[in-house]
C-alpha cells in the first residue's frame, strides 16, 4: 500500500517524521515516499514479467521531474499528453523511443517537436489527427509511427469525469471508423500505423472492464489479421484503481493473471500506461490547521490547504482520508475546508475526524496523483512546496511559491 505509518504516537513517511517535516518546510506540503513510488512500479512489472510490457507512466498524474527521474531510473517508459510533458519527459532524460504522446488536441508545433524527438508513436484519437501527422511529417521528411486509439464503447464503471471508454466520450475511434482507417493506410504514405491504442477510464477497481475492453479489440486485431493488416503494438492505457476510502482493487498480480491470457494471444508488443497505480498513495498533503468554527449546525476545520491545492474533492466529490500526525487523539464530525473564497472549497465534508486544535496539522492521504498536477494560483494562493524522502533522506524537490512567481510573466 504505502509507507506512511504510526510509529509510537507520530505519523511517519517512511524513516522521517511527518510533523518535522512540516516544521522544516512548512505547509501546505506534498510529500512523496521515494519507496513506496518504486515499490509500485516494480510490483507491477514483476506481476507482467511474463510478457515483459514497456511500462509508460502516465506524466499527467505527477510530473514532478524527480518523480519522473525515479521511474526512468527503473526501466520506466512515459506516456504525455502535451507539449509541456513532453519538454518535462526529455528533460528528466527519458529516450524519446520509451515515450508515447496521447491527446485529443494534439497542436501543430506539438507534432512537429515530437516528430523532431523521435517519440515511439503518437496515440491517434480522429481522422482528421491523423492526416494533420500525415501533412506535418511530409513536410519534415519523417515517418513517425502512430496507433490508432480504439474506443471500445465499454463502461468503465467509474466516475462519469474519468471514463473514457464510452462512445459519448470524445476520446479514441469507433471500431467501424477505424477498420475505415486502417484500410486507407496507403493514403498516410508518411506515417508507420503500428498499433492499436485502447484507454477506458481512471480509478477503475474491477477487472471486469478492462478484460471486456482487451476482448473487443482483441476480436477486432483477429479481423485486421485476417485482411492481412499486420500491426506490431498493443497499448492497453492504464486506469488501475487504487484505495482511497473503503475500494478494495485488485492487486497486480490479480490483475495481471486475468489478462496476460488474452495479451498473449494477440501476439503484439504490450505497453501500459499506469499513472495513479504507481504514484497515487506514495504522496500525502500536510495542511495546517489555522482555525476551528463552531456554527449552530456544524463544526468547521479551516485549514491552510484548498481547491487550488487538491481540487479533486471539489472536482470528483473525491474521498481522501485525512488522519493527524499524531495518533490517538478522540475524533468528531466535521467539514474540513480551505481558505478559498468558494462554497466548493472543502477536503472532506461530513467526516468523522481528529479532534484537532489550531496550529495542529493534518495528512491527507493518497494525494500523490493528481494533486500538485492539478493545482493552481487561484485567489493568488502560492502553490505548494514538494519534498521526497527516501528511507531517512529528504529532499525538496519543489520550492514553495513566492510573490513574484505570481506575476512574473506579467506586463503592464
Amino acid at each position: 500500500m504505502h509507507d506512511f505509518r504510526y510509529k509510537g504516537k507520530n505519523l511517519y513517511c517512511d524513516g522521517i517524521r511527518a510533523s518535522e517535516l512540516a516544521r522544516r518546510f512548512g505547509s501546505p506540503l506534498y510529500v512523496y515516499s521515494y519507496k513506496t513510488l518504486v515499490g509500485h512500479f516494480l510490483k507491477l512489472r514483476s506481476a507482467f514479467s511474463e510478457i515483459n510490457p514497456l511500462i509508460c507512466y502516465s506524466v499527467k498524474a505527477n510530473s514532478n521531474l524527480a518523480i519522473l527521474k525515479a521511474l526512468l531510473a527503473k526501466g520506466a517508459g512515459l506516456d504525455i499528453v502535451s507539449g509541456g510533458e513532453l519538454y518535462r519527459a526529455i528533460k528528466a532524460g527519458c529516450p524519446p523511443e520509451k515515450i508515447v504522446y496521447a491527446s485529443v488536441g494534439k497542436t501543430d508545433d506539438e507534432i512537429a517537436i515530437a516528430i523532431s524527438k523521435g517519440i515511439l508513436f503518437f496515440n491517434v484519437e480522429s481522422l482528421a489527427e491523423l492526416a494533420n501527422i500525415n501533412r506535418i511529417a511530409a513536410k519534415l521528411r519523417k515517418i513517425p509511427r502512430v496507433a490508432i486509439r480504439i474506443n471500445p464503447d465499454i463502461d468503465a464503471k467509474t466516475h462519469k469525469y474519468v471514463t473514457t471508454g464510452k462512445i459519448t466520450n470524445k476520446f479514441g475511434i469507433d471500431l467501424a471508423n477505424a477498420y475505415r482507417i486502417l484500410l486507407m493506410r496507403p493514403n498516410f504514405s508518411n506515417l508507420k500505423i503500428c498499433g492499436l491504442h485502447i484507454h477506458i477510464g481512471s480509478q477503475i477497481t474491477d477487472s471486469v472492464p478492462f478484460i471486456s475492453a482487451i476482448k473487443r479489440v482483441s476480436g477486432f486485431i483477429e479481423k485486421l489479421m485476417a485482411d492481412g493488416i499486420r500491426l506490431e503494438y498493443l497499448n492497453i492505457g492504464g486506469g488501475l484503481g487504487i484505495v482511497y476510502d473503503q475500494e478494495t482493487p485488485q492487486t497486480a498480480q490479480i490483475y495481471a493473471k486475468k489478462i496476460i491470457p488474452l495479451l498473449k494471444k494477440t501476439g503484439l508488443k504490450i505497453i501500459m500506461e499506469p499513472g495513479r497505480f504507481i504514484v497515487g498513495n506514495a504522496g500525502i498533503l500536510i495542511t495546517k490547521v489555522l482555525y476551528i468554527k463552531n456554527t449552530p449546525h456544524k463544526k468547521f476545520i479551516i485549514v491552510d490547504a484548498g481547491m487550488n491545492d487538491l481540487i479533486r474533492p471539489a472536482l470528483y466529490s473525491a474521498h481522501h482520508k485525512i488522519l493527524s500526525l499524531v495518533s490517538g487523539l478522540k475524533t468528531e464530525k466535521a467539514d474540513v475546508v480551505g481558505p478559498i473564497c468558494e462554497s466548493g472549497d472543502f477536503l472532506a465534508k461530513e467526516r468523522m475526524v481528529a479532534k484537532v486544535k489550531e496550529g495542529d496539522y493534518l495528512a491527507v492521504m493518497g494525494a500523490g496523483a493528481y494533486g500538485f498536477s492539478m493545482s493552481s494560483n487561484y485567489n493568488s494562493r502560492l502553490r505548494a512546496a514538494e519534498v521526497m524522502v527516501n528511507g531517512d533522506k529528504i529532499s525538496l524537490i519543489r520550492k514553495r511559491e513566492v510573490f513574484e512567481d505570481l506575476i512574473r510573466n506579467e506586463k503592464v
